[in-house]
């Protein structure tokens, strides 16, 4: 017989002394909790089972001398059952510990007991929970032990105006790079070795973005078709690394996070997670219990005031997380702490993050979570970024959230795409994202950094694929096709798909070094999508959430155009590092009274003069001039970009301060060309950008 003592309330989750483990869980409305201690990760019977003390603040809690590191365990939770005030209590089901920092694998539908003696698909009528026992189906939480050696491993704390953001996939990423190790390949550590650091640092990334690492569930009806949750925005573990990227079993992949972290970092690259603390695997009403619904469904989720058996969802995923209660606001502030504390990431980009900021249905910008987030030590120094919307009332948040936060900035790809296709009354647009969106975020104290400036990323298109399909191909996703956005912005240049016309595969090559010229010389922070340097296509699925294939996976076997790509790729964020007026911490300054001459910011047209009000607001005006100057008001660079269909000849004006213009980059050309100096005009093709740097002389 085990040996069992009262334990701590705190810390919670399982916490193991060096000498036995306290376990705690928190809910306030059950009338008991059990422990289950397991053998295996695939056992549907507990070897133990063990009643839990309850506190006065509503945590259940016991100490086991003996227990440690590698022990399995889950809980079963007692209470009332009445989905018409929200209850959902339910000992069948093993549940997850919201706290553990480790499970044992995938949930395995396919072992769902047989068929269930009462419907659960309406609540309203269900008059009891049901009584399939999950435990065969359900992953394990593990026991770890947190011991590093971190061996003096320190943020690498990289500016903001000095950030590339290279948002991947941990295994989309690695899965087929032939010099990554093959135990290695779709692992932390496959991320972490040499061939794929130096891919980064030539690029001259900063910071990786992962894609959700926080422990997943694949979907029923996505298993049912053989597919996967690959993207991995169904978290059920805000604490535990998803155990799909670990190359050890049972709780190895603790330690393997920490140590790609800690060799990122011994490279100069800061990680950023992807969270995802606006819903859960569980889904809506008919969802499985996996974790919070059957720990305190009341405590952790929006129920619908008028029908607390239902789920108020501005996620589109079933459900969401309710940040106003304290014991959720608890779990995502603890969360993050463990994240920047103990496995020492350096920051966070929120997943549809104005749910962080409803009070009962609005979005307030001065919501407590921010003022928590501010205030916790440990957090006021890592990189914050939202993804500024949802599905709620007025959810498209972009401008909104509060100084020391960034946001992903939909308003620079949509505006971009929207003039390298050749849309009309695009060039204010344009002047704007290229600028640093002013319009956004001047006006709430923030400056060009709180724009995350990107053209692609997971969600949607990949660049090659921008240039290449006018509509989506998600036929794969066995949702007829209905499933991913029909807003795309893209242009296919004349054939939808691969195309063998010279002319087609030309212009297309050329419009994807467009977007990457323009996502380099824009104020602001950039990022690239993983892949997009490569040329990647997934053949036109906008939506690939679910495919774990190589249809999602990075192919490292260039093409020769693949090759200039990436050699393209390079040479323009290069370039971006060595103008410094390109990493600007604040705007331009608004200079309408002095003659364009002297302004350190200045819009041209074709023929070299000051763009006009009417100038602006012509609709067809497809051709802009940018001319930077510093703030002694030397010129520093010239861009003139063609959204049209012609080519154009464009006047280069000449200061009269000493010195010559040379032309640098034109992306007609398959890679940058040599300087060519002291040009009259420059001629622009059409859907290209051309660069001229300038050269001043004593």
């Amino acid at each position: 017989m085990i040996q069992v003592s009262p334990g701590r309330p705190s810390p919670l989750g399982a916490a193991w002394d060096g000498e036995g483990t306290n376990f705690a869980l928190p809910s306030a409305h059950a009338t008991a909790v059990d422990l289950c201690l397991f053998a295996e990760p695939a056992d549907a019977a507990a070897s133990e089972r063990i009643e839990l003390h309850r506190d006065d603040g509503g945590v259940w809690h016991a100490y086991l001398p003996g227990v440690g590191p590698g022990q399995l365990y889950g809980y079963r939770a007692h209470g009332p059952y009445a989905p018409e005030l929200g209850h959902r209590f339910n000992p069948a089901k093993l549940l997850l510990d919201p706290y553990a920092r480790a499970l044992s694998g995938p949930v395995h539908w396919e072992r769902v007991p047989g068929p269930a003696q009462v419907s659960d698909t309406d609540p309203r009528i269900q008059p009891a929970p049901d009584p399939r026992d999950t435990a065969g189906m359900m992953p394990k939480s593990i026991v770890v032990d947190a011991a590093f050696d971190w061996a003096g491993d320190q943020h690498p704390r990289t500016p903001w105006e000095r950030s590339l953001i290279y948002e991947c996939h941990v295994k989309g990423m690695t899965m087929l790079h032939p010099e990554v190790p093959e135990e290695l390949r779709g692992t932390y550590l496959g991320l972490a070795t040499e061939p794929i650091i130096d891919h980064l640092q030539r690029l001259g990334v900063t910071a990786v973005e992962l894609l959700p690492v926080h422990h997943a569930v694949t979907e029923p009806r996505l298993a049912a078709l053989g597919l996967v949750n690959y993207w991995g925005y169904s978290s059920i573990g805000y604490f535990a690394p998803d155990s799909r990227f670990a190359s050890q079993a049972l709780g190895g992949q603790v330690t393997e996070f920490k140590t790609m972290v800690a060799r990122l970092h011994q490279a100069g690259l800061e990680v950023i997670l992807d969270v995802v603390y606006n819903h859960t695997a569980e889904g809506d009403h008919r969802g499985p219990t996996l974790c919070f619904r059957g720990v305190d469904n009341v405590a952790y989720y929006r129920l619908d005031p008028d029908d607390p058996s239902r789920y108020i969802d501005y996620t589109g995923c079933g459900n969401t997380l309710d940040i106003r209660r304290p014991r959720t606001l608890d779990l995502v502030l603890d969360s993050l702490r463990y994240w920047v504390g103990e496995m020492h990431v350096d920051g966070f980009r929120f997943d549809i993050a104005p749910v962080l900021a409803r009070a009962d249905t609005m979005v307030d910008p001065a919501a407590p979570f921010f003022d928590f987030v501010r205030r916790e030590p440990l957090l006021s120094g890592v990189k914050l970024i939202a993804e500024p919307w949802d599905l709620g009332p007025h959810g498209y948040s972009v401008g909104r959230f509060p100084a020391g936060w960034a946001e992903w900035n939909g308003k620079y790809r949509d505006g971009v795409r929207r003039f390298w296709r050749g849309d009309q009354a695009t060039a204010g647009e344009l002047a704007s994202r290229l600028t640093g969106s002013s319009d956004l975020y001047e006006a709430g104290g923030r400056g060009p950094l709180a724009s995350v400036n990107f053209v692609t990323c997971h969600d949607g298109f990949t660049l090659h694929d921008l240039v290449s399909y006018e509509t989506k191909h998600n036929e794969a996703n066995g949702e007829g096709n209905r499933d991913g956005s029909d807003h795309n912005l893209s242009r296919n240049w004349g054939v939808e798909g691969p195309a063998e016309a010279t002319q087609t595969v030309r212009r297309r090559e050329r419009v994807k070094r467009d977007f990457l010229a323009t996502l380099a010389f824009s104020l602001g922070v950039p990022m690239i999508s993983q892949g997009d340097e490569l040329g990647r296509s997934q053949a036109g699925n906008n939506n690939a959430y679910c495919h774990d294939s190589p249809l999602t996976w990075l192919d490292w076997r260039l093409t020769p155009a693949q090759r200039h790509l990436l050699e393209f790729t390079r040479n323009v964020f290069a370039l971006r590092r060595q103008i410094p007026e390109l990493n600007r911490s604040a705007f331009f300054p608004h200079e309408q009274s002095a003659s364009w001459e002297n302004k350190q910011l200045a819009w041209l047209r074709v023929d070299g003069t000051e763009m006009t009000a009417d100038d602006w607001h012509d609709p067809s005006r497809h051709v802009l001039g940018m001319l930077i100057r510093d703030e002694t008001h030397d010129p520093v660079l010239l861009l003139w970009l063609n959204g049209g269909g012609r080519s154009v000849e464009c006047s280069v004006p000449v200061p009269a301060r000493p010195g010559s213009w040379s032309s640098v980059l034109d992306t007609e050309q398959d890679l940058m060309r040599g300087p060519q100096t002291s040009p009259e005009c420059v001629r622009v093709a059409p859907h290209a950008l051309v660069l001229l740097l300038w050269e001043a002389r004593q």
